[in-house]
Parts: structure tokens; C-alpha cells; sequence
């Protein structure tokens, strides 16, 4: 048998040659990347594949070299030109694959078999060409299937180096270097894993078997070979997975791209909404600042959409929105954005604009209204108010700039709606109404952190010894100290707080007659005052037994006041509501009466216990004068009617002396004291209120 070996010097040269002409074939193919005209980058991709096909085919012949073969060995001229075409032609195409913006795993997966497949292709079709003399190729299955995936997942994981550090600038020298000696191994590999799949065997058993695996140094050429195949095969499988995870998360980061921009753009017209208006201004601000340029905003309401929804149904008023926004879109340019606030209001942005084509384009906007909407064969026609202002004149940020927009608007309501007013800092009623609405924010806070507190102004009889206390709330401001319920009220019924506010009062109370009775002091009966949103609330009843019961409230030491307008709202809601309170032991009293819906026709019918005289008719109260005529026929009736009588607003001595003279049972107001805090309350009066044994 003849023992066949390798010329070390050749081997390592044919790896060398190896990697030097796929670091210049790789240099070459970088030059697709940058901007050059598709004529030009085809012809360089077809010069980058040949030379990488040329890598290939000389590593081979020069292996085949470095083996010691048999005398008169020759190779077939035609198989071996189309050894080289096989490898140029596979990676013409597995550079054009990997060479395009984005690498799928799909597109990796395919390169590296191209390639490899052209590798292997080269190599076994290059053996095909081999002529020995009285000898013939057979190969060992099992290895050549092992040396084809050596060169797909050797070209796979150079292509994955290539495609992750390509923009890598710094060590660009290293990083061609480690992608010329990952492809360069993956030929070799595939070489001379082929090789040992190679036997050559005698045509006649004259000639001895020929096996070039069988001398030391080609098994030791073998394990290197096998063991670097095994690394690779490992990086190339964590390759592919970081290939899986990266593309898991392009398609997490697209998800959610889309899910913010589903979060910034209204469900209903698809203009963007609030969220993105806070982005889109936080930039439009700084850039008109540092250009000096103005940025227009036109606040836009539909006057009467809740009219529109209610007599022809929601449906109707969501097309509306959607034709209104339609149609404003339409006349758009690209330095002016249209913004759905919600509800019927829009804001108009026109960037770098000025007052004339602001004022222009809020023309536009009438005409397009006025134009009047078919919906569902229904004639729908509307009107628009609207509020200019500009920033940075009207407001350094979007919060101010949208409640200055808001007053403007509200101005244009005031002006008879389908108009619009430009925002002007100077008038008094602008100032009053921007005032109420930063009060109105602060009233949120207020509520959540508990900033209102309760004073008492007591009753007194007719000699003038306290026989009950009013609660009255107030609002301890951070900034503008102790405001009285004028202040902030209307407000609170306004946004709804005025029922968390209203409970808390109640359960304060409670709480301050189970105080009292501990102490040993009865200022009952204590009234607490319901504004109309809480009277009518559906939980009052069920809230009232529990702090009845909380607290060991008696009966007809918790009065419950309300308006004469509050009582008269609803009239036969009101007499079912005081008779279940009468029920649960809470008292009744109609404050401010005579200045709303006065009829004792109906109060006949009220389950009241006292009737609280409103201040307007005691203030001007003389003797002789109209108001003491009034008043005697007021408190006479009430009498009759068996109703405790309070006058409110009591001032000066004499008109305490000619209540009393018509019959007056109770007398509240400055001339006998004022509202106190608790405190100061039980230290004017504990003595006169002391309950004995």
C-alpha cells in the first residue's frame, strides 16, 4: 500500500492565499454599499462574487497540490473551467443576497447554502477532473455530507460578520480580516474534509489502494479540521438565533411603533390627538424660538353637537365630526396641522404664520360650517366658534396658550357663536374667566389631598342664646389662603368634584356632633348644605344611614339644607327625597327662600321643618318699608304652617327688633356672630350650650 501525506508549506499557503484573496474580495464587495448608480454596483457585485469564486478555486488546486499524489496525475481542462464557474456563478449570487439592506434569517439561511453548495460544487466537480492514471474516485458519504455543511455554515456565519459590523467604521482592517478568515476556514475546511472522504482505488489489483487519510499528518490535518468545523457549526447555530431574536425585535419595536401611533391619532377622525400634541408643540416651540418665527393656533368648537346628538343619535354627531375634520383637512397645507382635542373641539396649528393668514384661514373655517352637512338624508347645519392666539404673545407654553385660546372662544359664544375672536390680554372679563380656570384646576388638587375644612355660624333664638350651628365650607388655598364657597362652588358643580366635596362635608359634621356629645356640649341642630348635583345623587340616602349610624347620630340633630331653586327642580323627586330623610331623623330647611321659584302652594306639599329667609329681603328691612310688608305675610304663613322661621343676614339691632316684633323664631347673620373654626366656636359659646345631666 502506498502512504500518501501532505506538503505542510502548501497547505498553509493554500489557507493563506485563501484568506488574502477574500479580504480583497470582500473590500471589493464593501464598495456596493455605499452610493453608487446600479450599473456600477452590478458590475462590481459580479466582480465580487468571481473573486470570491477565484478564492475558492485556487485554494483548491493549490490543496490538491499540497497532497502527495501518484506520478502522472493530470486534471480534465474543461471540468476544471467549470469547477470555477460553479463557484463564481454561486457567488455572484449569494454576494447579491447578502449585499441588500436587510438580512432575514430566510436570506441568510439561502447565501450560506449557495454558497456552500458552490464551494462543495467546485471541490467535487474539481475531483471529477482529477485523472490519475489505472485509478479511480470513490468517496465516503457520510464525510462528504460533513464537508458540504462545513462550507454552508463557514459561508453562513462570514455573511452574518458581514452584515452586523459592516457599519462598524473603527476597526473596519479587523473586521474585513475576521470575515476573510471565516470564509477562508470554511474552504479549507471543506477542502480537506472532502479530501478525507476521498479513496482512490486500482482499476486491476496490479496497482496498490490509494487512501490519502491514512499517514499521520493527515489524520492531525483532519482533527484540526473537524474540531474548527464543530466551532463553527456552534457559533454559526448562536448566529442564526441572534438573527431570530434580532428580528423579534424589529417586529417588537414595529408593534410598538404602530401602538404609539395608534395612542397619538383619534380613534374617531384619525387626526392626531392630545398625546401627540404635546410631542409635536414641545418641538414647533423650540424651533420657532431659535428661528423667530410665530405659531398660530386656532381653538375650534361646534356649537350645539350635544343638541345634534340628542335628536338624532350619536351616529349622526360621529359622522358630523368626521365630515367637519374632512373637510378642513382637506385645505390644508404642510405648515398647518389639525388636532382633535376631543368632544367638538379641534386646534388648528399654522406654523410661521402671521395674524392675516391666521385670520384667513378662520374664514375658511366659517364657510366651510356654514356649507351645512348631509348625514343619513339628513340636513344637518352648524355653526363654529372659535379662538385665535399666537405664540409666543399669548402664551409661553401649550397649557397657557390653550386656556387663553378657550377664553377667545368663549368670547366668539359671548359675540353670538359662528365667529371668532383673537385673544386679548387686556380685557377684564378674559382676566376674571382666565383666573376661574386655573382656580378650577387647583380645585383637583384641593380634593385629593383634603384642602377644605369646615366653619360654623351659630342660630340664635329670639333671646339671643345659640339653638344650632350652620356648617359652611371653605377652601384653605395654598396661595390665596381661605376662600368662601362663592369662590369655587359653581365650579366644583361644574366638574363634578362638588359630590366628593359634599360627602366629606357631611361625614366632617358627623363626626364634629359625636365630638361635641363626647365633650359634654349640644350645639344641634347642625346643618350642612346639598347643592342640587348632590341632592339629586342616587347614593345620598344609602350615605346618609351609614354616618347616621357611624357617628350614633340622634334624630333631628343633623338638618340637611337646600335651596328654594333646588327643592322646586324637580317636585315630586324632592317631596320622595325629604320624606325618606324624614324617615332616617334628618331635619329639612329651605335656605334662600324668596328669591327662586317661591310658591307655598308647593310648600304645603314639602315635608320641611324651617324656612330660612334669604338676606336680600333684610338688607333694605326699615320699619314701614316694603320688605317688612313682605316679610309679615312670609312668616306669618310659615307659622300657620307649623315651620320654624330663620332670618339670614341679620345686621343691625333694629332689623333683629322687627323680626322679632313679626314673629321670628331664629336670627343668623354678622350682628350676632359670623362664621367660626371650631375652635373659636366652643370658646364663645361652650357656656351657653353645656348639656347637664
Amino acid at each position: 500500500m502506498i502512504h500518501m501525506s501532505y506538503d505542510w508549506s502548501l497547505v498553509i499557503g493554500s489557507a493563506l492565499l485563501a484568506v488574502v484573496i477574500c479580504y480583497c474580495a470582500f473590500s471589493l464587495q464593501q464598495l456596493i454599499m455605499k452610493q453608487i448608480d446600479i450599473k456600477s454596483e452590478k458590475i462590481v457585485l459580479c466582480f465580487a462574487g468571481m473573486s470570491f469564486g477565484l478564492a475558492v478555486w485556487s485554494m483548491h488546486f493549490v490543496g490538491m497540490f499540497a497532497c502527495d499524489l501518484p506520478e502522472n496525475f493530470s486534471f480534465n481542462k474543461g471540468l476544471t473551467l467549470y469547477s470555477y464557474i460553479i463557484a463564481a456563478v454561486a457567488s455572484i449570487f449569494a454576494v447579491w443576497l447578502t449585499t441588500r439592506s436587510t438580512l432575514p434569517f430566510s436570506r441568510l439561511i439561502l447565501g450560506s447554502i449557495l454558497m456552500g453548495i458552490g464551494i462543495s460544487g467546485m471541490h467535487y466537480v474539481g475531483m471529477a477532473g482529477l485523472d490519475i492514471p489505472n485509478y479511480h474516485i470513490r468517496y465516503d458519504p457520510l464525510i462528504v455530507v460533513f464537508s458540504v455543511m462545513i462550507a454552508i455554515c463557514g459561508s453562513g456565519l462570514a455573511f452574518w460578520l458581514a452584515f452586523k459590523y459592516r457599519e462598524n467604521f473603527k476597526y473596519q482592517f479587523f473586521y474585513k480580516l475576521a470575515v476573510a478568515v471565516m470564509l477562508a476556514l470554511s474552504i479549507v475546511g471543506m477542502h480537506y474534509s472532502g479530501m478525507a472522504a476521498t479513496s482512490f482505488f486500482p482499476n486491476d489489483e496490479s496497482f496498490e489502494h490509494l487512501n490519502v487519510h491514512q499517514t499521520t499528518e493527515s489524520l492531525l490535518i483532519f482533527t484540526i479540521i473537524f474540531i474548527t468545523t464543530i466551532i463553527l457549526l456552534g457559533v454559526f447555530f448562536v448566529a442564526i438565533l441572534e438573527i431570530r431574536l434580532e428580528e423579534r425585535n424589529k417586529q417588537l419595536l414595529k408593534a410598538n411603533k404602530e401602538l404609539k401611533s395608534l395612542a397619538m391619532q383619534d380613534n374617531l377622525t384619525k387626526l392626531p390627538n392630545r398625546l401627540f400634541l404635546n410631542d409635536y408643540t414641545d418641538f414647533l416651540f423650540s424651533e420657532s424660538i431659535l428661528r423667530e418665527r410665530q405659531v398660530g393656533l386656532i381653538y375650534i368648537d361646534i356649537d350645539g353637537l350635544k343638541a345634534i346628538n340628542d335628536a338624532f343619535g350619536h351616529h349622526v354627531g360621529d359622522s358630523l365630526l368626521i365630515n367637519f375634520s374632512s373637510r378642513i383637512y382637506r385645505i390644508l397645507n404642510d405648515r398647518q396641522k389639525l388636532i382633535r382635542l376631543g368632544g367638538d373641539e379641534f386646534l388648528l396649528i399654522v406654523e410661521n404664520s402671521n395674524k392675516y393668514e391666521l385670520e384667513q384661514m378662520a374664514q375658511k373655517i366659517l364657510d366651510i360650517a356654514n356649507q351645512g352637512f348631509e348625514i343619513t338624508e339628513k340636513s344637518i347645519n352648524i355653526t363654529v366658534s372659535m379662538g385665535v392666539v399666537y405664540y409666543p404673545n399669548h402664551g409661553k407654553n401649550l397649557q397657557d396658550l390653550l386656556i387663553n385660546a378657550d377664553l377667545a372662544m368663549k368670547t366668539s359664544k359671548e359675540q353670538g357663536r359662528n365667529t371668532y375672536s383673537v385673544f386679548n390680554s387686556s380685557t377684564d372679563q378674559q382676566i376674571t374667566s382666565k383666573n376661574q380656570l386655573k382656580l378650577m384646576n387647583d380645585l383637583y388638587r384641593a380634593v385629593d389631598e383634603n384642602q377644605f375644612t369646615l366653619f360654623y355660624q351659630p342660630k340664635f333664638d329670639r333671646e339671643y342664646k345659640v339653638c344650632g350651628v350652620e356648617s359652611l365650607i371653605r377652601w384653605n388655598h395654598p396661595t390665596l389662603g381661605m376662600l368662601a364657597p362663592a369662590m369655587f362652588i359653581e365650579s366644583a358643580e361644574q366638574t363634578g368634584l362638588i359630590i366628593r366635596m359634599g360627602y366629606w362635608a357631611l361625614e366632617e359634621a358627623c363626626k364634629q356632633l359625636q365630638t361635641w356629645k363626647s365633650q359634654g356640649l349640644d350645639f344641634s341642630p347642625l346643618s350642612v348644605n346639598l347643592s342640587v348635583v348632590q341632592f339629586e345623587h342616587k347614593l345620598l340616602m344609602q350615605t346618609l344611614e351609614n354616618l347616621i349610624e357611624k357617628y350614633g347620630i340622634e334624630e333631628g340633630n343633623l338638618v340637611i339644607e337646600i335651596t328654594e331653586s333646588t327643592a322646586m327642580h324637580h317636585i315630586g323627586t324632592s317631596i320622595r327625597v325629604f320624606e325618606k330623610l324624614r324617615e332616617i331623623g334628618v331635619g329639612l330647611a329651605i335656605d334662600d327662600f324668596g328669591t327662586g321659584h317661591s310658591s307655598f302652594l308647593y310648600l304645603k306639599d314639602l315635608p320641611v321643618d324651617e324656612l330660612k329667609i334669604d338676606k336680600a329681603f333684610i338688607r333694605d328691612l326699615t320699619v314701614g318699608s316694603k320688605e317688612e310688608i313682605i316679610l309679615e305675610s312670609i312668616i306669618r304663613l310659615a307659622n300657620r304652617l307649623g315651620l320654624i322661621v330663620t332670618a339670614e343676614g341679620v345686621e343691625t339691632p333694629m332689623q333683629a327688633e322687627i323680626l322679632k316684633r313679626l314673629g321670628c323664631q331664629q336670627f343668623q347673620g354678622y350682628l350676632l356672630s359670623m362664621p367660626l373654626p371650631v375652635d373659636r366656636l366652643e370658646m364663645a359659646y361652650s357656656s351657653q350650650v353645656e348639656m347637664h345631666p
